[in-house]
């Protein structure tokens, strides 16, 4: 279902409905432009190793955007300390603990201010101080940002804790 709801997949029946269209019954460009305000927290985090912690940030705003290096620096250090990495900028994911790169990737999937964020399986192999962190942190962010969350886990507490509705 994730997969079809970020456009990676059309779905076999039925639809998927995004800002009032449906998702595969536009041309790609729109789909493409539309997925932009889209971000994803994938299950591994899915950073770059072989860059810091800003330039993982950064990449979607070089890509996306026409914004100066500076601009993109200062977002980029932004993003990190909303998600209480201020300071690990020049970190590379090795060198930072699983918790905190879930925290650095969430960084990335905001970098472009979306509407909506997807996460596949956040709390996945976090030990639970921090995944009750991360928990907090999705609330935290949800709530700041205005934005819509999508879950897909098998964590139940985690589910008991950022769900407003559930699907099993």
């Amino acid at each position: 279902l994730l997969k079809h709801m970020l456009g990676l997949m059309e779905p076999a029946e039925g639809t998927i409905r995004m800002e009032g269209h449906d998702l595969w019954a536009i041309d790609e460009d729109k789909r493409s432009a539309m997925l932009r305000h889209a971000g994803v927290l994938y299950q591994k985090g899915a950073l770059w190793s072989n860059m810091t912690l800003a330039e993982n940030i950064a990449l979607p705003l070089h890509e996306h955007t026409s914004l100066t290096a500076s601009d993109i620096d200062r977002i980029a250090s932004l993003k990190l300390a909303l998600v209480g990495l201020n300071g690990f900028e020049d970190f590379r994911p090795h060198e930072i603990s699983g918790g905190m790169r879930k925290r650095a990737a969430l960084a990335r999937a905001i970098a472009l201010d979306p509407n909506i964020l997807f996460f596949d399986e956040p709390t996945s192999g976090l030990d639970p101080v921090s995944a009750r962190r991360l928990d907090d942190l999705i609330l935290q962010l949800r709530d700041s940002l205005e934005t819509t969350i999508i879950v897909v886990t098998h964590d139940l507490e985690s589910i008991f804790t950022i769900a407003d509705r559930a699907l099993y």
